[in-house]
């Protein structure tokens, strides 16, 4: 059994694969503030769904930057300097326990679910706060693993920001006062691609990806502003758009918990044999 744990910002969404991968248990409960609540509940809960069973390894998306397997800091929750897995392992002594960035390991699954994957792929999440992953081949490099575009101090509006200040759905919400699936607008649509192809104007001339994906909560409104958003950079960076892809995810509500498994997976395929 692999336990995959999504920790977002506001809940925090825990499943179950079986031996073929197929998931067997979901369960959801509210991210405490609190990180030593978090995991306690996030104890409880494994702790349930094992049971009796072998639990080969638990893989736990985190929102922020990882540092040696330790989260440095997730901004949206006020957590720094969190050692989750030492705290699990005592009551997982025999499972391998490893940590990732949400967007990173989001990133994971989204590349390989095309029948291609790409060379270099980039996988940004606009949700709570701005997210970046990049995968080559498919695969996480840990050099880039404590990447965080959204942190990136961008020119907008006459000042300088953070990235994920301006772009983000926590922002959208701010500025608009209604979620995106209840604005049809095209004005507030350009807007808001303006806003995102800010970061992108960078990133693409720096990675040269192949492919880049857009996922989080406002990646599941894409369609409504993919072509402003495409105009936006075709203005800025013509010839780099040549060799990129730009497409919604595949699995947008799926790929942090999606990625965990092959995390898990991938981790498990380095570890030693017993």
């Amino acid at each position: 059994m692999i336990i995959a744990v999504d920790t977002g910002g506001t809940k925090t969404l825990i499943e179950a694969f079986d031996s073929q991968g197929e998931k067997t248990h979901i369960v959801k409960f509210p991210t405490p503030r609190d990180p030593e609540e978090y995991i306690e509940q996030l104890t409880s809960v494994v702790s349930d769904f094992v049971g009796e069973r072998k639990l080969d390894a638990i893989a736990i998306a985190l929102p922020g930057t990882i540092r040696g397997q330790q989260l440095s800091r997730a901004g949206n929750l006020g957590w720094e300097n969190i050692d989750v897995i030492t705290h699990l392992q005592p009551t997982f002594p025999s499972t391998l326990i490893v940590i990732g960035n949400d967007a990173d390991i989001a990133g994971l699954a989204e590349m390989r679910s095309f029948d291609n994957v790409p060379q270099t792929g980039l996988y940004v999440t606009l949700s709570t706060g701005v997210g970046t992953g990049i995968c080559f081949a498919g695969q996480l490099d840990e050099a880039t693993a404590i990447f965080e575009a959204g942190a990136m101090h961008l020119d907008y509006d006459g000042a300088v920001q953070r990235w994920e200040d301006f772009a983000s759905g926590k922002n959208f919400y701010e500025r608009y006062k209604k979620f995106g699936a209840d604005i049809d607008d095209p004005a507030v649509w350009r807007d808001y691609a303006d806003r995102v192809s800010r970061g992108l104007q960078a990133l693409i001339p720096i990675f040269e990806p192949n492919r880049v994906v857009i996922g989080g909560s406002m990646g599941t409104h894409f369609a409504k502003y993919d072509s402003f958003l495409l105009d936006a950079l075709r203005q800025t960076i013509p010839t780099y758009l040549e060799r990129t892809q730009i497409s919604q995810a595949n699995h947008p509500e799926e790929a942090v918990i999606n990625g965990c498994y092959y995390y898990a997976v991938d981790q498990l395929a380095l570890a030693p044999s017993a």
